[in-house]
């Protein structure tokens, strides 16, 4: 590739229910497979993406941000009659369908167009880093108990549960871990890797519809972190724990059969936040710092 390149930022949402999670992996389908397959149809050279937070197996997200380094010349060639940034979203899209239908049936697999989509597409501010330069991430997870009834239509995005819970006590139990705190006892430890995260917020709300809905934002997550604070917010509403449950075992600073995850397809990364162009840099090296030392 000609040294001369641009950096994107692409925003992008997806339904996990048909990968084995964000990352690559030989010979599965991987929603970032899909997503460089198709950068390389429309940039005619192999695209090496960096997202702001890897999602597991079967977790949707709604607002996803990477970004690419993509050739300088390759990106002019898309500024035609329109502006680049229109013309990308537009080319990522049709090759999106090309990737997610007739090459996943040339796999073998099932073919699932529609399930990537690109929102948007620009020339990224000096600095950024979809990964490193991210403030915080949010993530919401949809539960559907005898309060909110079991519509067939919401089985595939939320976690049914036969009895009626009380949102209250898990509203009350998971704003016990707010701050920041060293998450081992909700996590899957990465080797290396620090579990100390900042939760920024955390609340439980019944919608108009009934549907229990789990909000989280955080610095970043640790692995099934969400998961398995959802999974002891459910304990608790369901009678099984007490309120100031969760909050021992995140004190506790260890690994228990009693803290069970839920299942993934209730789980939908919302949002991820990112400071205005001059601070990118600086938080990037920052985070950058604080995981080399931790």
């Amino acid at each position: 590739m000609d040294e001369r390149t641009v950096r994107l930022r692409v925003g992008l949402g997806y339904d996990g229910a048909p990968f084995r999670g964000w990352a690559r992996q030989p010979g599965l389908p991987s929603v970032q497979a899909a997503v460089e397959d198709a950068l390389e149809l429309v940039f005619r050279h192999p695209c090496t993406t960096v997202v702001a937070g890897r999602t597991d197996t079967g977790v949707h997200a709604r607002h996803q941000t990477v970004h690419v380094d993509v050739d300088e010349r390759a990106w002019q060639r898309l500024s035609g009659t329109r502006a680049p940034e229109c013309a990308a979203v537009r080319k990522l899209n049709g090759a999106l369908r090309r990737v997610l239908g007739k090459d996943r049936v040339d796999r073998g697999w099932e073919p699932v167009v529609g399930a990537v989509v690109v929102n948007d597409v620009a020339v990224a501010e000096p600095g950024f880093d979809a990964r490193f330069s991210a403030l915080s991430r949010g993530y919401t997870y949809r539960i559907a108990d005898a309060g909110t009834g079991h519509d067939p239509l919401t089985r595939t995005y939320a976690w049914w549960r036969d009895a009626e819970l009380d949102v209250a006590a898990m509203d009350e139990a998971v704003r016990e871990l707010l701050g920041l705190q060293d998450f081992l006892s909700f996590c899957k430890p990465r080797e290396g890797a620090t579990t100390v995260r900042e939760l920024q917020s955390a609340s439980v709300r019944r919608d108009d519809h009934g549907m229990i809905t789990v909000s989280l934002t955080a610095d970043a997550f640790c692995h099934h972190m969400v998961r398995s604070i959802v999974g002891a917010a459910v304990r608790v509403g369901e009678g099984r724990r007490p309120v100031a449950w969760p909050g021992e075992r995140l004190r506790a600073r260890e690994r228990d059969a009693s803290v069970v995850m839920a299942p993934a397809h209730g789980l939908v990364l919302e949002a991820v936040h990112y400071p205005g162009p001059g601070g990118l840099r600086e938080r990037a090296e920052l985070t950058r710092a604080r995981r080399a030392t931790s």
